[in-house]
């Protein structure tokens, strides 16, 4: 290592004096402009992650859902996950070492992790819309050129686009081509053979409208569409052209807010649906003929997808077992008497990944919209042998769609544009109005709610995050307060990027699920440190 090189790049990427940052759920979140630094220790931090593992590590520039003028930055593993828990410590420690520390750090962080300098290391990058991201991505590109590694700058992509990327590099194609256009060619593919086995292939055109955040989502889908066939019309609305990222807007608005985003006209039952700043969370909706809103969120989608699985799954009479996940009561009770079983973890889509990977068939969804579905290698080669050689008609039918929703999932992580269409994929294969889809289970009232914190590691959960520890008498607070409505629960837990607690509640009616979750967030203020004015009553 050129000790040398190194402290005269980091002299330009000055970390400011006494600001400590976090690596959580979702990587470094913050105000772009406290995140130079931090951009260029992750770009080594990368190429020593890439030496160690002897694999391609990805580094993507984001905020996601945050306000424009927020940054952020996630690495990559190597079959597209998210990164290792023993490295996000050595992240957060690297990232909050002052100036005259970093070698030593650097040097640390070798000697634990074993890694080889000798060894050859390669980073893939991408990046998001924000006016921040280039300047900020070029920071990166410092970290990793001042350790002599390779990398590849994708530029411009969603982040699920940057997982696939990676995950195809580290299996040598197996999984896909590491392109945009091999992205694009694989999911088309798939998409297509589904679309025309529906019972209304060729019958007309199905338009569906999609609210991209003014983010990055609306410019990969336009690069998308002449990939994807005729009878699908996409309208994009909100493309980053006119108004600021996620503002009013997005996946996050629609999900939070329960109404339609800013910049689409809906008509009545008309299908529409959101992406997410990023393009790694999806939700759908519509207005009734008497114009009210109706949300399907994460919850439904699990839902709609687990059970078409669990049904072609008894077609080929494989016995694989199916999971999802589940937050609302009434989706459970929907799964389960489906026969699909139900298992609760911590909140984060890291948990969710890693507890999926222990079935045959794992289907994750959180109600904001990111999810996907994993299969396991001895599945996927079951379903694709028995679309190959299987001798009964139906039989073979059944394992070619599962094998084609097999290559239309990105199952290296939650993917807008990836579960958009297997969504749409499923709507047609099965008849299906939103309408109906929507009725498979009526939500029970819910809210979700945040409140600001001075430190948001004084709540401690367990349970799954069902149970608060800390700060004492919360939850027994909590527990008074959920007997007082029917049919009621709540939780609460802190986040994974900022200092606020989140607060789930819900209840038999809406005026309840409200006056629950603000309860609720009152007492979260007053026991746990709450930062400005109490929470108002919504």
């Amino acid at each position: 290592m050129d000790f040398e090189a190194l402290k005269k790049y980091s002299a330009l990427h000055p970390k400011p004096a006494g600001l400590t940052l976090q690596y959580g759920t979702a990587g470094f979140r913050s105000k772009a402009e406290q995140l130079d630094h931090v951009m260029f220790r992750m770009g080594l931090l990368a190429a020593l992650r890439s030496r160690a593992t002897g694999s391609t590590i990805g580094v993507m520039v984001t905020a996601s859902h945050n306000p424009e003028e927020d940054n952020g930055v996630k690495l990559v593993d190597p079959l597209g996950e998210m990164l290792h828990p023993s490295w996000e410590e050595y992240a957060t420690q690297l990232a909050n070492a002052e100036e005259q520390e970093l070698q030593k750090t650097l040097t640390e962080i070798c000697q634990k992790a074993a890694v080889n300098q000798q060894k050859d290391a390669s980073v893939f990058l991408g990046r998001d819309t924000r006016p921040s991201s280039k300047k900020l991505s070029q920071a990166v590109v410092d970290g990793v050129s001042v350790l002599g590694s390779q990398y590849h700058d994708y530029g411009l992509v969603t982040t699920p686009q940057l997982h696939y990327m990676v995950c195809c590099q580290n299996t040598r194609g197996q999984y896909g081509k590491p392109t945009l256009e091999g992205y694009y060619q694989k999911l088309s593919k798939a998409f297509m053979e589904l679309i025309n086995k529906s019972p209304g292939s060729g019958e007309g055109q199905r338009h569906l409208k999609i609210d991209c955040a003014n983010g990055i989502g609306a410019l990969k889908l336009s690069e998308m569409q002449p990939y994807l066939p005729k009878e699908v019309l996409i309208h994009i609305y909100n493309d980053g052209t006119k108004e600021k990222l996620n503002h009013l807007c997005g996946a996050d608005f629609v999900k939070v807010h329960q109404k339609p985003p800013k910049g689409l006209d809906m008509k009545p039952n008309e299908r529409c649906c959101s992406f997410d700043g990023d393009a790694d969370r999806i939700v759908y909706y519509y207005t009734d003929t008497a114009g009210h809103f109706h949300l399907i969120d994460g919850d439904k989608i699990a839902t709609l997808i687990s059970i078409f699985l669990k049904e072609l799954l008894a077609k080929v009479t494989l016995t694989y077992e199916l999971n999802a996940h589940a937050l609302n009561g009434e989706k459970c009770k929907i799964l389960e008497k489906n026969c699909v079983p139900v298992h609760c973890v911590k909140t984060g889509v890291k948990h969710l990944h890693h507890k999926a990977q222990e079935f045959d068939v794992g289907v994750y969804f959180e109600a904001n919209g990111h999810g996907t579905v994993l299969f396991s290698k001895a599945a996927e080669n079951t379903i694709r042998q028995l679309a190959k050689e299987e001798k009964d008609d139906a039989k073979k039918e059944a394992a070619k769609v599962l094998e084609n929703l097999i290559d239309l999932i990105n199952q290296t992580v939650g993917d807008a544009i990836s579960d958009m269409l297997v969504i749409e994929a499923i709507l047609a294969l099965k008849g299906l109005t939103l309408h109906q889809w929507d009725a498979f289970y009526t939500d029970f009232p819910n809210r979700l709610l945040k409140v600001q914190v001075a430190d948001r590691q004084v709540i401690e959960t367990t349970d799954a995050e069902r149970r608060a520890v800390t700060p004492p008498g919360l939850q027994e607070k909590i527990d008074a307060l959920v007997k007082k409505y029917k049919f009621s629960r709540a939780f609460v837990r802190p986040s994974g990027t900022e200092d606020v607690v989140r607060i789930y509640a819900e209840a038999d009616t809406q005026e309840n699920a409200d006056a629950l979750a603000h309860e609720v967030s009152l007492a979260v203020y007053h026991l746990a440190g709450g930062r400005g004015a109490p929470p108002q009553p919504l």
